[in-house]
C-alpha cells in the first residue's frame, strides 16, 4: 500500500512540475488578417472531415466552454443550414478538457446537436488558433478566398447573429 501511495504521489508530483511555458512560448498565430488559413482541416462531432472551402466566408470559433455552450444554444434555435447557409463554419476548442471528459461527456453531447460543429481536440494546434485572441469571447474570423479579411471578438448572439447574415 505504501509503494502504491508512494508511486501516486511521485507521478502527481512530475505532472504537477511539466512546464506549458516552453511548448507556448514559440507559437505562430494562424488568425492574422491576410494569412490563408486553406490548410484547416478538421473533424466534425460525427467523425466527418471538413476543411474550408471558397465559399466559405465566416469561421465562428469558441475556445471555451461558456462560449460553445452560448453559441450552441444560438445555434439550437436556427434552422438546421443556417451555418451552411450562410457560408459558416462553427469551430469549438475541447483541447483543454481531459480526453474521458471528452469521450464520455463532451462528444456525446455535441452529437445531439442539429448543426455541424467542428472540433479542435490537439492542444498545439488550438494553441496556434486561440494565440493572441480573447478566449472568453466569440472570436469571428471572415474569410475571402480561404484568406482572413478580418478578425473580431464579440460578445452577444446578436452580434454573432450580424457577423454571420452580412456575409
Amino acid at each position: 500500500m505504501k509503494n502504491t501511495l508512494l508511486a501516486f504521489v511521485t507521478a502527481l508530483f512530475f505532472l504537477g512540475c511539466s512546464s506549458q511555458e516552453s511548448s507556448d512560448k514559440n507559437i505562430e498565430p494562424k488568425l492574422v488578417i491576410a494569412k490563408s488559413i486553406a490548410a484547416l482541416s478538421l473533424n466534425d462531432q460525427h467523425e466527418k472531415p471538413h476543411g474550408i472551402t471558397a465559399d466559405t466566408k465566416t469561421l465562428v470559433f469558441a475556445f471555451s466552454k461558456d462560449v460553445g455552450h452560448t453559441c450552441n444554444d444560438f445555434f439550437a434555435t436556427k434552422a438546421e443550414n443556417y451555418l451552411n447557409d450562410n457560408h459558416a463554419l462553427f469551430i469549438a476548442d475541447v483541447s483543454g478538457a481531459p480526453s474521458i471528459i471528452r469521450s464520455m461527456f463532451i462528444m456525446p453531447g455535441l452529437k445531439d446537436l442539429k448543426h455541424t460543429v467542428l472540433i479542435l481536440d490537439d492542444k498545439s494546434i488550438a494553441n496556434e488558433y486561440k494565440a493572441g485572441q480573447d478566449v472568453k469571447k466569440i472570436i469571428i474570423v471572415s474569410l475571402q478566398d480561404k484568406s482572413i479579411t478580418a478578425v473580431k471578438a464579440v460578445d452577444s448572439t446578436a452580434e454573432l447573429a450580424s457577423e454571420i447574415e452580412t456575409k
